[in-house]
């Protein structure tokens, strides 16, 4: 279902899916090198079950401008991703919102009044919704202190820029909204962006 609805899109949207259990090693290796593939033998998922007859029913769909990707059965049943250079989250946000509700016309995100979306992880239950900017700040990188108290006012959490559980050591850092549950996307948006806009004010202070 999810299949025949990505091949459908057009225009910016339009691109290629890629099953895991019929890969080229040309296709693999261009995927590996656009950080876009995903693997198998991750402790929790293996010991959840969610890796169970790997890798059939599995893929990756981006479209040929490389802003707009979807994870078939990664840890989710659906991952979709929305991404570009620069500042402007209303792009991002917008594609994401687009894609999703036509994805929604030929199959149903499963919902529950109380929990929002069901999803694999419990911390992301509710809209799902992570919304995250890499961004460079050696200054207040150094004073984690200061940069902690920023990101609990602002419900936002520091990562390191190569993913969950990463430290860094080059300054940059990926900045995302800490709740899921009980608020809008857009609010989710919001306190990401009230977040890095006060983490700018902190680094050009320094």
């Amino acid at each position: 279902m999810i299949v025949s609805a990505l091949e459908e899109f057009d225009g910016d949207l339009k691109g290629t899916y890629y099953p895991l259990d019929n890969m080229s090693k040309e296709d693999s290796d261009k995927l590996e090198a656009d950080h876009f593939l995903f693997h198998s033998g991750k402790d929790n998922t293996m010991a959840s079950g969610l890796e169970r007859d790997w890798p059939s029913g599995r893929g990756i769909f981006h479209n040929e401008a490389k802003t707009f990707l979807c994870w078939i059965n990664e840890e989710d049943e659906l991952r979709i991703i929305s991404m570009q250079p620069g500042s402007n989250i209303g792009e991002v946000f917008s594609r994401l919102a687009i894609a999703a509700a036509k994805i929604e016309e030929k199959a149903n995100f499963v919902k529950n009044e109380h929990l929002g979306y069901v999803v694999s992880c419990p911390t992301n239950l509710g809209t799902g919704l992570r919304a995250s900017v890499h961004i460079h700040l050696p200054k207040l990188g150094k004073d984690m202190k200061k940069f902690q108290e920023i990101a609990t006012k602002y419900h936002v959490q520091i990562r390191g820029a190569h993913g969950e559980h990463t430290s860094t050591d080059d300054g940059i850092f990926d900045i995302s909204n800490l709740r899921r549950l009980g608020r809008s996307e857009a609010q989710l948006v919001q306190d990401m962006y009230d977040g890095l806009k006060q983490m700018i004010t902190a680094e050009k202070a320094m």
